[in-house]
């Protein structure tokens, strides 16, 4: 017994950082490691991350986990990886050097190509085929641009040797020493590149963005085995058995495998997440068709709010403006005010996404006076982060003949407990937080010991999860839910700013 491997291994690559976790046979934690990650903002609007340092910090992070319970790596089932979806890069498969920083998800520097593509009347026909609002959120128009400044700036590169991915696919290709070259459906479907209904690139998708297809990954289930880590990455050949977009890796963990489950993330953005079961669920609010995950047997899909800017904000007052030293402070500042005291905040930091889709749209604090302090800045953040997943859940209610009655939640600052009792009186409805908060590396978890056997039962790992709190609707109710009609007048302000 004791020769059998104990653990599985989730790499959980997120926009502002890198995490390695290892899980036991009970699903627990026993060891985790995290190395944040750089941004860079070359331009206003645009955000790039260097792919060679995700790589380094992964390593890192593995050495790291597997050094703190004194293992040997072969102690190991199987790896799950779940990543930032739609940052993408291209890189040259002889050398292994990426040919520009990756275009992370909240970049927005093609929007202007979005435009003329919208104005050429093509925004029907992708959103139809790949259940995508046409927008610079996607990988498809960040990748035309990196081709486009590569032919501009490299002109003697040897295109046979240039590929492309996701982050998900750069990882991959690195863990298993360079030989691998996949990606799998849920991350797939966020390129906008995919057809939906087929499940593979399509070829006039690709013809449209100028994207040659022998440069993309192979497409595989969620659930299959993507490849073995290379003996010089890992000291051992462990099975890479599951592959996740972050946002369906929560999902995943959750337990939500059937239509009428909904659970809501909270990291550098917000995520609102709805299963679909096996039918493609078309929305008629802006709310996006996506893949949840797959098994080789079956694919499930999901309907989602994708908020850009939540975490993001909470960042931004630490890094940006100085108002707080760490993101815990904000609890505590919000709790020192009744209100704020007339002040709203409008996070559209990378431009608005569900249900608005404004990229022109510009962050704003309004309704300030000479009375308003440090406190209800902060408070207005926190609340404006409520009020968007409010709005996305009032889309997704329209979508659906049964209105979300509970919503789970997890993520960096579901932590926050005046965030999720504001979001409990905001939505009249109650909001469940689970004990192990790292659903993405908790899904990518399951889904790769389920993968190679090393557990047996979905059911019997989800219903193990504990709950932490319920936060039920309270005596704020009133007034959160009547202040939310001033904070939309304040988002139509901020509204198509850059002309």
């Amino acid at each position: 017994m004791t020769d059998r491997p104990q653990y599985v291994l989730a790499l959980d690559l997120g926009t502002t950082g890198n995490r390695g976790i290892l899980f036991n046979r009970q699903g627990d934690i026993v060891a985790q490691a995290y190395q944040e990650l750089t941004q860079y903002y070359p331009q206003p609007g645009w955000l790039e991350h260097h792919a060679q340092e995700i790589w380094q910090d992964t390593r890192s992070c593995i050495k790291q986990v597997i050094a703190k319970i004194n293992i040997e790596p072969s102690k190991i089932a199987a790896i799950g990886l779940t990543v930032q979806r739609e940052t993408c890069l291209l890189w040259d498969k002889t050398t292994g050097e990426p040919l520009h920083r990756a275009i992370v998800w909240q970049d927005r520097r093609t929007a202007s190509i979005c435009n003329d593509l919208r104005q050429q009347g093509k925004a029907e026909m992708i959103q139809q085929k790949t259940g995508l609002v046409l927008d610079a959120y996607f990988s498809a128009t960040k990748l035309q641009w990196l081709i486009n400044w590569v032919k501009q700036n490299k002109p003697d590169i040897n295109w046979d040797n240039v590929i492309a991915g996701t982050i998900d696919t750069w990882a991959l290709w690195n863990l298993t020493g360079r030989k691998v070259h996949a990606t799998d459906i849920s991350n797939a479907s966020r390129t906008m590149l995919m057809n939906l209904d087929t499940g593979d690139w399509d070829q006039s998708l690709l013809d449209l963005f100028g994207i040659p297809a022998h440069i993309m990954p192979k497409i595989q289930p969620s659930m299959s085995l993507f490849g073995t880590t290379a003996p010089e990455v890992m000291g051992a050949e462990i099975p890479i058995s599951a592959l996740f977009g972050d946002q369906q890796a929560a999902l995943f963990a959750h337990g939500c495998d059937r239509p009428g489950l909904i659970k809501c993330t909270y990291g550098t953005g917000c995520f609102l997440v709805a299963q679909t079961g096996t039918q493609i669920v078309r929305s008629q609010h802006q709310i996006l068709s996506t893949v949840a995950w797959s098994t080789p047997q079956q694919t499930n899909y999901a309907l989602e709010g994708a908020i850009f800017t939540t975490g993001a904000s909470i960042q931004w007052l630490r890094d940006g403006l100085g108002l707080i030293d760490h993101a815990a402070e904000t609890e505590t500042l919000a709790n020192l005010v009744p209100n704020t005291n007339g002040a709203y905040f409008v996070p559209a930091l990378s431009g608005l996404g569900a249900p608005h889709w404004d990229m022109n749209a510009r962050g704003a604090f309004l309704g300030l006076t000479a009375g308003v302090k440090r406190e209800h800045l902060v408070r207005a953040v926190l609340e404006a982060i409520a009020y968007q997943v409010k709005e996305v859940v009032e889309a997704g209610n329209q979508d659906s003949e049964q209105p979300v009655s509970l919503l789970k939640v997890d993520g960096g600052a579901a932590q926050n407990n005046f965030l999720m009792q504001f979001q409990a009186d905001a939505l009249g409805i109650e909001i469940e937080r689970p004990v192990i908060l790292d659903a993405t590396a908790q899904g990518a978890a399951f889904g790769a010991g389920l993968t190679v056997g090393f557990w047996h039962s979905y059911q019997d790992l989800v219903a193990s999860r504990g709950v932490d709190r319920i936060f039920s609707p309270g005596e704020g109710a009133n007034s959160a839910q009547a202040n939310y009609s001033t904070w939309k007048k304040a988002v139509e302000r901020a509204k198509n700013w850059i002309e």
